[in-house]
């Protein structure tokens, strides 16, 4: 078996997984640089086994997958969509050789759009929070609010990833609350690892209006089970239509990314707060969730107990999820799961599987 990794040479996501390989005893992976791929290399051919990894965390990628003459300036939200549509044609170029991918551009696609992924999870009987129509822009958005009854969404941009450009909007009596990464400035919007609190609605609208016209996705603040005196939720990952890592996430607010300075949580604990039927159940409800995306080797899904821990509901399902460092399972850590499905024949196995009980 030879392995293909289309990413970022110098990323650490390249790094663990070439790691892997070689500790399998496999040659280890040739890496073919996203660079490359947006300025016309040649794809893998056909009988190669592609890994695709995320394009992000590279300036020099993020402008040619924008297709801009300039860089953005650090930290800043920009050309979101412009990023998905060169995502999408860099995932056709890699896939135009023949080459079987482990994570083919249909299902990263959707996996990417936020509001696509939505509408399929939500076909398949998956839970996952209510969501808004189109919302193009805030006076839309507090329109579409006040007819649902809701008085706390979350606006996500439907592009947007590690919580980037993401509004957690409360509304009540006293006003409006958005905590969010989001620092806007005269000329731009800045994503920055320090969660702060909006509560000028001038503010909150100016940033939602220029979020917009990348597309936004606005589900239903739907309240987390807590733990101690955080929130929590679980990134579980799914491999081969197997939940096989899982990591607690816990937060003082409502954003409960690991790189905004939020702590991991007890995964023992939070398996004896849902109990054994409840996190069977959630469980079942990822390998769901996988089933959604058979072509995919691996899934990233952000799952969430809600409040009294009887019922659970899938927020986000990530393509590129799967950068767990330190979480073992049986030994192996997510990468190495990965080059373990690969080389048991159990990724092929499941893939026939699926499509057997949907024939």
């Amino acid at each position: 078996m030879r392995l293909t990794v289309v990413g970022n040479p110098a990323n650490r996501r390249v790094a663990l997984f070439t790691r892997a390989v070689r500790a399998a005893g496999l040659p280890a992976p040739a890496v073919l640089p996203w660079a490359d791929v947006l300025t016309g290399a040649v794809p893998p051919p056909a009988g190669a086994l592609v890994r695709v990894d995320s394009p992000g965390e590279d300036p020099h990628v993020d402008r040619l997958l924008r297709r801009s003459a300039t860089a953005a300036r650090h930290g800043e939200l920009i050309g979101l969509a412009d990023a998905y549509a060169g995502l999408v044609a860099g995932l056709d170029r890699v896939a135009a050789g023949g080459a079987e991918l482990l994570n083919p551009p249909a299902d990263v696609a959707v996996l990417c759009d936020k509001r696509r992924c939505h509408a399929v999870l939500s076909a398949a009987g998956v839970p996952v929070p209510d969501a808004l129509p189109p919302i193009g822009g805030h006076a839309a958005l507090r329109e579409a609010m006040a007819a649902a009854g809701w008085r706390r969404v979350f606006v996500k941009p439907a592009h947007g990833s590690s919580a980037a450009g993401v509004l957690a909007l409360a509304v009540g009596p006293r006003g409006v609350r958005a905590d969010t990464t989001v620092e806007p400035t005269q000329d731009g919007l800045f994503n920055s690892l320090r969660v702060r609190r909006h509560t000028d609605e001038a503010t909150i609208a100016a940033i939602v209006d220029r979020l917009a016209p990348d597309g936004l996705h606005v589900e239903r603040w739907l309240p987390k089970a807590g733990l101690r005196d955080r929130v929590v939720d679980v990134r579980v990952l799914v491999v081969a239509g197997r939940p096989t890592h899982a990591v607690v996430r816990a937060a003082r607010g409502p954003l409960t990314n690991l790189h905004l300075g939020n702590a991991r949580g007890d995964l023992a604990e939070l398996r004896a707060a849902a109990g054994p039927a409840g996190w069977s159940a959630a469980m079942e409800t990822c390998e769901r969730v996988a089933a959604c995306f058979a072509g995919s080797l691996h899934v990233g899904v952000d799952l969430m107990f809600l409040t009294g821990w009887r019922r659970h509901a899938v927020a986000e399902v990530n393509a590129f999820g799967d950068l767990l460092p330190g979480v073992l399972t049986e030994g192996r850590d997510s990468y190495a799961e990965q080059v373990h499905a690969l080389t048991t024949g159990r990724w092929r196995r499941w893939r026939a599987e699926v499509a057997a009980c949907a024939a």
